[in-house]
């Protein structure tokens, strides 16, 4: 088996599940064969691949470890380690979202929505909700107020920008990679779309209980919305209505999740997920596999604004060059020129004609 050189990959995707790390595999252009040298201290296997031009490292937690913000601290501390030239990392995965159908408009978030961690006003666009102290006089105050110290790499957050110009229809963007690899096979099924019949909504009611909403159904070229706003994360895995209701109203969150707080102050990664339930007791599995697809078909459109100054060679990857080539779509860009925009085939994005921002 060919040996692979850590010093040639300069992206981290860590994708702590293994469901999310199946998506990110599939979603490669070329799948790396081969393996990292490894030795005492070593405690993680990394997969390889190369996607829109950059090599790209898979991080993944190993089966039976448990999740959370320690997990993931542990991880990307030694992801950073073993490999000496990365650039900036990805956390990509699926959540909680956290939907407001009283505010106007509607925050209506639905199972399958890309929720972006993106700082809004005061707000910062990672909430550490658990990290703090309890005062006598003040009750449970936030460390930092509950801003991460680290940030991701400003390349990362004018990619997200890129894209979210053409909120809300930046699903356009990114379809295309889903739609490579919603029929990829994993241990469960496939990576298809439950179904929005199958998306269920309660809302909590006095005395405890709850009752379901009616929503109407998107039309097919809106089935999929992307959220931009503060995220929470956490140590416990939410599966109480109203002390989600809670975490939301007070931080005005848009999802929950359990290791961005821990990876962002070893790697400063861009944290990008998918909704696989709503944080109450409905929560289940199902939709883990079509959140999961959908959060790494975003992520893969945010590198596919960052050019590579050079091409990558993908022998380089490996001593001997062994790669497996999947799921290459055209390179385009879009032309925002106050009348429209128009695809042209290069990979950035041009303002009036004049300005290149990747």
């Amino acid at each position: 088996m060919p040996q692979l050189d850590p010093a040639v990959y300069k992206v981290a995707w860590i994708a702590p599940l293994e469901i999310e790390a199946l998506a990110a595999w599939h979603i490669m252009d070329q799948q790396h064969e081969g393996r990292f040298a490894l030795g005492p201290g070593d405690d993680y296997v990394y997969r390889a691949g190369n996607m829109c031009g950059h090599n790209v490292i898979i991080a993944t937690l190993p089966a039976g470890q448990e999740y959370g913000t320690g997990s993931a601290a542990a991880l990307a501390s030694q992801v950073k380690k073993f490999f000496p030239n990365l650039w900036f990392g990805l956390l990509v995965g699926v959540a909680a979202g956290l939907p407001d159908l009283s505010k106007t408009p509607p925050r209506d978030i639905r199972l399958g929505d890309v929720l972006v961690a993106f700082p809004e006003k005061e707000a910062a666009g990672l909430v550490a909700y658990d990290l703090g102290k309890e005062t006598p006089v003040d009750g449970f105050k936030l460390l930092q107020s509950g801003h991460i110290l680290a940030t991701t790499e400003p390349i990362v957050g004018s990619a997200i920008s890129s894209l979210k110009w053409f909120a809300p229809n930046e699903s356009h963007h990114f379809s295309r990679y889903y739609e490579a690899i919603k029929d990829k096979e994993h241990i469960g099924g496939t990576f298809g779309d439950p179904g929005q019949d199958q998306d269920k909504l309660y809302e909590t009611v006095g005395g405890g209980g709850e009752r379901l909403l009616e929503r109407p159904l998107r039309p097919a070229p809106k089935r999929t919305r992307v959220w931009y706003g503060p995220i929470g994360s956490g140590e416990k895995l939410m599966k109480n209505a109203a002390k989600r209701d809670e975490l939301r109203d007070k931080y005005n969150l848009i999802g929950l999740e359990m290791e961005a707080a821990g990876t962002m102050n070893r790697i400063p990664v861009g944290v990008i997920r998918g909704v696989c339930d709503y944080g109450d007791e409905h929560k289940n599995k199902a939709w883990q596999p079509y959140a999961a697809a959908m959060a790494a078909a975003y992520a893969k459109a945010v590198l596919a604004q960052i050019g590579p100054k050079s091409k990558t060679s993908d022998a380089a990857a490996s001593t001997t060059g062994q790669t497996n080539t999947v799921n290459q779509p055209p390179t385009y860009h879009s032309i925002f020129n106050g009348r429209g925009i128009q695809n042209s085939g290069s990979g950035n994005f041009s303002v009036g004609g004049s300005m290149n921002i990747n």
